[in-house]
């Protein structure tokens, strides 16, 4: 049991500690939680497109049933949204997702998504992480149910329906890159009336020899495939669809934070309301923001944290620079399949790359870019807390005007520009972060964000 850890977003280890006996413990800590908490409806238990996570899955489901509890299973793998979305459309306790996301194929992970469907906040994972014990089942007359469901029809009509999207006209290249978001994602648009080209929409336990992040060196085969097809959007979806990345005809990847700016543009167009974005989140949202009248909400880094602020102050839209986002009106977990509807009705009505320009040309350009440091985990705190004794009073020869501690140290710096570390949530790594009106600016903060930090690790 040591060796289970709940992270930023539940358990995730390499298989030689993920296995199925552990994988049973946190499925009767869940059951024992819901019980103890006076939850008795179904749970739904969902998995991502990964060589051993359809087992992983069966073994949650036969813990859970043999504690009383009727279960739910996808047809298939799917998309954590789509199993975070059928908690709140059919009323249930609450779900386990099998899923490592973007992570290589030789991890897995487990994730308890409560009854609101939004991601499990600490006082939840730690009451589950409490109760970790060896599965105690019920009399066999006393099991609950266990019934295979479609996922998919729910999560796409309530989809369209919210965005109130006409595709017709427009061509999109979507890249599953191997997961979970085939025939989802790309059927989702192709029902909205675009012309869809799919990519990478076989499942392969091994991804195609590339992990399912959809980052700017991952997602060149969506990159050839939209010049090839004279498309006016790409769209990739990492391995369990909860995140979105865009590719355009001029820029190539569409960095996610110019993406966050293109769709609250978008949605202002039709509806007001605040933003919520981490500290790792461009600027450039506050000064839309700011252009309507509205406010930005700053969060830690993590998607539940943006869900809190999402529900505190009814916002229009929350994100991150990872890719993740979500709307009002729809649960408050990230949603690559929604969100890659949402890209494509912006870019219908305007092409990506001319709203990114405008919106540029109207409130500054940005850069924004980060780096990574191997950190061990046990070292992290250790690390931040000789940061603070040893922050400077300039960085890349500009003077800082204020540090926000959120999470990390987030200094912000007399120019507008900004340098933020922290340590990760999910790897051994310290994150370094850094945004300017320029890619040379942007690099000598990273650089001296390294200074900072290297002789400290």
């Amino acid at each position: 049991m040591d060796a289970i850890s709940f992270g930023t977003d539940g358990w995730r280890a390499t298989l030689d500690t993920f296995t199925d006996e552990r994988v049973r413990i946190v499925g009767q800590a869940v059951a024992d939680y819901l019980s103890d908490e006076g939850y008795d409806d179904p749970v739904f238990v969902g998995y991502d497109a990964r060589a051993t996570s359809k087992g992983f899955a069966d073994s949650l489901a036969a813990v859970l049933a043999g504690n009383g509890f009727d279960v739910l299973l996808p047809e298939r793998d799917r998309p954590t949204p789509l199993v975070a979305y059928a908690i709140v459309d059919r009323g249930l306790s609450g779900a386990l997702m099998v899923t490592a996301s973007h992570n290589p194929p030789e991890y897995n992970g487990v994730k308890f998504i409560p009854d609101d469907g939004a991601p499990a906040l600490p006082e939840v994972t730690d009451a589950v992480a409490a109760r970790l014990a060896e599965p105690d089942l019920l009399p066999e007359s006393e099991h609950g149910t266990i019934e295979t469901v479609d996922v998919v029809t729910p999560h796409a009509e309530h989809a369209r329906e919210l965005v109130g999207a006409d595709l017709s006209g427009i061509t999109v290249v979507h890249d599953a890159m191997h997961g979970s978001g085939r025939g989802v994602t790309d059927e989702l648009l192709r029902s909205a009336g675009a012309e869809v080209v799919s990519i990478r929409d076989d499942r392969d336990p091994d991804f195609g020899g590339t992990p399912p992040e959809p980052s700017a060196e991952n997602l060149e085969p969506l990159v050839e495939a939209v010049d090839a097809h004279d498309a006016d959007l790409g769209i990739a979806n990492d391995g369990d669809a909860d995140r979105v990345a865009f590719v355009t005809p001029e820029r190539g990847h569409l960095d996610e934070n110019l993406f966050y700016a293109a769709a609250y543009d978008y949605l202002l167009e039709s509806d007001a309301g605040p933003a919520i974005r981490t500290v790792s989140t461009t600027f450039l949202i506050d000064r839309i923001a700011e252009a309507h009248g509205q406010d930005v909400f700053e969060t830690a880094v993590g998607f539940k944290w943006v869900a809190r602020a999402m529900a505190e102050h009814d916002a229009l839209i929350g994100g991150e620079e990872s890719g993740g986002f979500s709307i009002r009106g729809h649960i408050r977990e990230k949603d690559g399949v929604l969100m890659s509807l949402l890209g494509a009705a912006a870019a219908s009505e305007e092409a990506m790359d001319a709203r990114v320009d405008r919106l540029l040309t109207a409130h500054g350009d940005i850069v924004a870019d980060k780096i990574s440091l191997d950190c061990p985990d046990a070292e992290k705190q250790r690390v931040i807390d000789d940061l603070d004794d040893a922050l400077p009073e300039r960085v890349a020869d500009r003077d800082i005007a204020d540090v926000v501690t959120l999470d990390g140290f987030k200094l912000l710096l007399e120019d507008g520009s900004w340098l933020l570390v922290r340590p990760s949530g999910t790897e051994p790594k310290m994150r370094i972060y850094a945004e300017a009106q320029s890619r040379e600016r942007a690099d000598a903060l990273l650089s001296a964000g390294r200074e900072l930090v290297a002789p400290l690790i």
